[in-house]
């Protein structure tokens, strides 16, 4: 590992080995040289003077890259893809001349960074419907488990441990849904020409515009694309409106990570829950009782960076002149890269997190309990209304008791003696044994268990049925 020059977190801390692969120079630069096979192998069965022989022997070195070479040559012509034109003729003597025939550098950039984006959407996909997965069993778990809601942060009616996961889960699913969609609309630049009008092919073809056709649905098929997956008109670049539209969804992953992990935090401030913390884990250097939530702070600090970082592809966006400018390379090779490498490592954590969450159902019945009374309240209200109460006077008197009550706990520490008020005013006519039988926490869930069932019968069982699971990612703290 280097000491003496930065080397970005994302690779040391964070992001997995199969997302740091696919911004790799190794994957950029072999597709290049795939792409240049596709083409010339397209070219050769159309008809030009490329030979199979031509096309075996580019086929042979695609792996095979002396990237010092390619550095030494970029060094004196300050091109990158004609360094590497260069650097491929090295090992294919035989090809060299028909090497990027007809196409401008867009062609082997851009199709390589769509490409790279769909390889790591998948990734990403793949991880995403691992979190559901985890999630799933966690809601079915503790789908009956009473536990304080909160609107304001404020304790409100009661909802369940499990019911709670599934409104993490359902942003997430909003998430893979905004995937799924760019992933299937995402198509090829093609092979457009410096301005995307095609004009060297139209020379090469001699005006034959079907046979170019042709040569854009061989390439997009060669390269893992429906025939039809190349976009129909560009300038020389494909539009960076996709970028932005990409980094969206991951923006999107990030606001639902986020979510997640500050209602983990706080439910761990509670102590009702917490995430995973290993038997030698260290929570603070001074204070060795502590059991600080790192992985959910961790969510939340990525997540800040990437769905900042979707500003970068949408001003890049917005700032294209005409047919292509170059202002857009510097940013996008890090911005697209990056959002990429934070939405992996956000993914990796939440992997870990929601695979060993722990809850305490003792601390959850105990804060439940503290603030049941005041919940309970309605029902009695409705009760004594029922044998013929009158309502309004029956909420001036709870309201007048639940002030007194609450006073009580926080002005002098004492437990709460709602029930007992209520007891003993004879405005409600109940027993303390009536009022005790009402008192039951799963009777104010509402349908929470019935709608974890339904939600995951229903939304979320479907998504994951024959999905892929992602591998474990080992943690860099």
């Amino acid at each position: 590992m280097s000491t003496n020059s930065y080397e970005s977190p994302f690779c040391t801390r964070y992001a997995s080995k199969e997302m740091q692969y696919l911004f790799s120079a190794d994957k950029k630069f072999s597709t290049w040289r795939r792409l240049w096979v596709a083409l010339a192998r397209a070219e050769h069965e159309l008809g030009l003077n490329v030979t199979a022989e031509q096309v075996a022997e580019l086929e042979a070195h695609i792996n095979d890259i002396d990237y010092e070479a390619a550095a030494k040559r970029e060094k004196e012509c300050r091109h990158d893809v004609m360094s590497h034109v260069y650097a491929y003729g090295l090992v294919c003597p035989n090809a060299k001349g028909i090497i990027h025939l007809g196409a401008t550098s867009c062609y082997v950039g851009d199709n390589t960074d769509i490409i790279i984006m769909r390889d790591a959407l998948k990734l990403i996909r793949t991880k995403l419907v691992t979190v559901l997965g985890n999630l799933a069993k966690f809601a079915d778990e503790w789908k009956a488990q009473p536990c304080l809601a909160y609107t304001h942060c404020q304790p409100a009616h009661l909802t369940t441990v499990g019911k709670r996961a599934t409104l993490w889960m359902n942003e997430l699913l909003m998430d893979l849904e905004e995937l799924d969609f760019q992933l299937g609309r995402m198509k090829l630049l093609g092979s457009k020409g410096t301005t995307g009008t095609q004009a060297s092919f139209m020379e090469l073809f001699h005006g034959d515009g079907a046979k170019i056709r042709a040569m854009e649905q061989k390439i997009a098929v060669e390269m893992g694309f429906a025939a039809d997956a190349v976009v129909p008109v560009s300038g020389q670049t494909y539009s960076r409106k996709v970028d932005a539209q990409v980094l969206n969804v991951l923006s999107g992953i990030a606001q639902s990570a986020m979510k997640f992990a500050n209602d983990l935090r706080l439910l761990q401030s509670f102590k009702e829950m917490e995430e995973p913390f290993e038997a030698g884990q260290i929570g603070s250097s001074a204070m060795a009782y502590k059991r600080n939530p790192m992985r959910s702070e961790r969510i939340t600090a990525l997540a800040r960076y990437l769905i900042t970082d979707t500003l970068n592809p949408a001003f890049t966006a917005g700032t294209q002149w005409f047919e292509r400018t170059l202002d857009d390379s510097a940013n996008k090779r890090i911005a697209v890269a990056e959002g990429f490498l934070a939405a992996d490592a956000i993914l990796n954590i939440m992997m870990n997190v929601t695979s060993g969450m722990v809850v305490y159902p003792a601390v959850i019945r105990q804060r439940v309990m503290n603030e049941l009374p005041f919940m309970a309240t309605e029902n009695v209200i409705m009760d004594a209304a029922a044998a013929g109460g009158d309502r309004q006077e029956l909420h001036e008197h709870i309201r007048i008791h639940s002030m007194a009550a609450g006073a009580e706990v926080k002005q002098k520490g004492l437990k709460n003696d709602l029930c007992e008020r209520i007891v003993n005013d004879p405005i409600f006519g109940v027993t303390a044994e009536e009022l005790e039988g009402k008192l039951d926490p799963a009777n104010y869930t509402g349908r929470s268990v019935q709608q974890v069932e339904e939600f995951l019968a229903e939304f979320v069982q479907p998504v994951l049925k024959d999905a892929e699971s992602a591998a474990d990612v080992e943690l860099t703290v």
